[in-house]
This record gives structure tokens, C-alpha cells and sequence, in this order.
């Protein structure tokens, strides 16, 4: 079996992945809808010039993904950059701020899948466009499924893993490069999605 990708912060197409199912099952085909209860988007970048690592996460993410054969598996991630949490207030309210993330013009980060690859060991690549900051580029995200299995209600659950790096000046977002924090930031998305 394998996945089909839609995903707004992106997220993440899971193709292949799930005919090696980590959890010893392959994931039943068909639609899923992200639990946004069990996913998370994170973020890390270099802080004061890359002296150290800075991570934070978007609480608020949403998504569907079809898991099929490679060329009809997708994944649709959209994440409310209002939702960023870094454990700082004043720090949550500078990067919702026009100077970086621009929560009110720009309230959506969002990653939708245009291209799977993925091997029997469920690990793979995921191709499509990220859309942050008002701006859409092409990304690609390493892709790792981590299960496929049965939840604590019965229903049937798929677990992926998707990460990759970007330069947030592409996007727009250059206040404070390099002494704030650096250009490049590192984006991990654990996904958990619910058969439909």
C-alpha cells in the first residue's frame, strides 16, 4: 500500500511507506484526516549568529492525506502561524509580528504534496509546494513512516514523519539574519492521521 500527501506547514506525501509499516502492518488505503491532538510542526534555527539551537512549534495544524500507490497518494498540511509556541510570550508575540511570520496578513502556513518516493524499508521523499509568509516554493521533505495500526478506539491510524530545511529570506522573512537567528531553519512535521 501507500500514501497520498496533502499538507498546509507541510508537511507530506507517504507513499511507500506504508508497505513497510513500522508498526508490522501496512496502512490500509484510503482517505485520513489528520488528529491534530497527536501532530505537531516544529521549528529550530541558529540563535545569536549559530552560538546555539532554538527550537518551537505551531500547536494548530490540520490536514488530509491518501494513502494509495505512489503516483495517487497525497498530503495537505495547513498549520495557524497564530499557534506558534516557543514557551515565550514576548517572544511568541515578536515572531507573530510583521517582523517575521505576519500572523494577521499571512495567518496559514500550508504544504501541499505534488510527488512521493518511498521504499520498502517506509522511508522515502516527499516533493511539493510550501507556502509560508505569503510566498510558495518548492520543497522537499525527507519522509519516514512510523506506523500503521489500530487506535485506542479501533479505528485505523497511520504515523509519518517529515523534515527538511529551508532559508526563511526565500519566504521573505529576513529580520535579524544572521544575529537574531539564522537564515536556514530546520522543519520537522510528526503527523498522526485518522482512516476516514
Amino acid at each position: 500500500m501507500k500514501f497520498a500527501p496533502s499538507l498546509s506547514l507541510s508537511a507530506i506525501a507517504l507513499a511507500s511507506l506504508l508497505s513497510a509499516g513500522a508498526a508490522g502492518a501496512a496502512a490500509p488505503a484510503g482517505n485520513y484526516k489528520i488528529d491534530p491532538v497527536h501532530s505537531v510542526a516544529y521549528f529550530e534555527v541558529g540563535h545569536a549568529g549559530g552560538i546555539s539551537r532554538f527550537m518551537g512549534r505551531f500547536n494548530d495544524m490540520s490536514g488530509d492525506l491518501v494513502v494509495d500507490t505512489p503516483e495517487k497518494s497525497k498530503i495537505r498540511v495547513d498549520v495557524k502561524v497564530d499557534s506558534v509556541d516557543t514557551r515565550s510570550e514576548g517572544l511568541d508575540k515578536h515572531l507573530k509580528s510583521p517582523d517575521f511570520f505576519n500572523a494577521v496578513q499571512f495567518p496559514t502556513l500550508s504544504f501541499v504534496s505534488s510527488a512521493v518516493t518511498l521504499n520498502s524499508s517506509g522511508e522515502g521523499t516527499v516533493a511539493g509546494n510550501l507556502t509560508l509568509h505569503g510566498v510558495t516554493k518548492p520543497v522537499t521533505f525527507n519522509l519516514k513512516e512510523i506506523g500503521a495500526g489500530p487506535g485506542p478506539r479501533g479505528d485505523s491510524r497511520v504515523g509519518y514523519t517529515a523534515s527538511t530545511t529551508i532559508k526563511r529570506s526565500d519566504f521573505g522573512i529576513a529580520y535579524g539574519i544572521p544575529k537574531a537567528a539564522t537564515d536556514e531553519v530546520d522543519l520537522r512535521i510528526n503527523i498522526e492521521a485518522i482512516k476516514q
